[in-house]
């Protein structure tokens, strides 16, 4: 009977991790690549491997992190970077709230749940996990896996980078591509199309405005605070 516990377990722990790889098999595609080009990005300005590893550690932001590189490289005031990160994962505010529920219980995990919820890991955590696997473990694995696929492209895209001759020309675009990518997805896939005008309305109109270095912190603003005020009239639409 021990014996068959055991083997129980076993089996249920290889049936997890399984089901875990196979749900994030797209993920590890477009996180090596991205990973790559991050890290490639990071060397060709002069840093190191374990600044790779380093920052796809401790911050673990992929769009923050090709944003860094040129703040880090450039000598970027302190209160702009903070303000350039908190508008630029500004986002995980929003789509983190409906992740309260699902974290409740978590215990010790949720702290690092927390952490690692990128856009990547909601979309696969938003679905329910298959049944008879472990929520708890299937979260967590998922979380993990995810940062792992993205720690292992940007270590081998700076290694890369600093032993090979790379041409980084355009090599910056690779997470601006994903963006657009994901706007032509959305914009397909959503039926109210006022949020997306409005962004690209106000990032145009910024754009005219100010500088290309300058434009995009007035124009997080700007969006978000347009943004906060549709939610508000229609929240009041719909108590009355």
């Amino acid at each position: 009977q021990k014996m068959d516990q055991t083997g129980n377990r076993n089996t249920s722990s290889k049936q997890l991790i399984k089901t875990v790889i196979l749900a994030t098999i797209p993920v590890l595609a477009g996180y090596l690549i991205l990973g790559m080009a991050f890290g490639i990005l990071l060397s060709d300005n002069g840093y190191s491997v374990w600044w790779a590893l380093l920052m796809s550690t401790t911050i673990y932001a992929g769009s923050m992190q090709f944003v860094a590189v040129d703040l880090i490289s450039g000598g970027a005031a302190f209160l702009s970077a903070a303000i350039m990160t908190l508008l630029v994962n500004a986002r995980h505010l929003i789509y983190g709230i409906s992740m309260l529920g699902k974290y409740r219980n978590m215990g010790k995990a949720k702290p690092y749940l927390v952490f690692a919820l990128t856009d990547e890991t909601y979309a696969l955590l938003c679905s329910e996990p298959p049944e008879g696997i472990n929520r708890k473990w299937y979260y967590l694995l998922v979380s993990a896996f995810d940062q792992l696929y993205w720690i292992i492209g940007s270590v081998l895209g700076a290694f890369i980078g600093n032993v090979l001759p790379v041409d980084t020309t355009g090599i910056d675009f690779a997470m601006t591509a994903l963006f657009v990518v994901i706007f032509v997805e959305q914009w397909l896939t959503a039926q109210d199309h006022i949020p997306a005008l409005l962004g690209l309305g106000i990032t145009l109109f910024c754009l005219a405005l100010w500088e290309t270095e300058q434009f995009l912190i007035p124009a997080m603003i700007l969006i978000v605070a347009a943004l906060s005020i549709r939610e508000l009239f229609r929240g009041r639409r719909k108590g009355t």
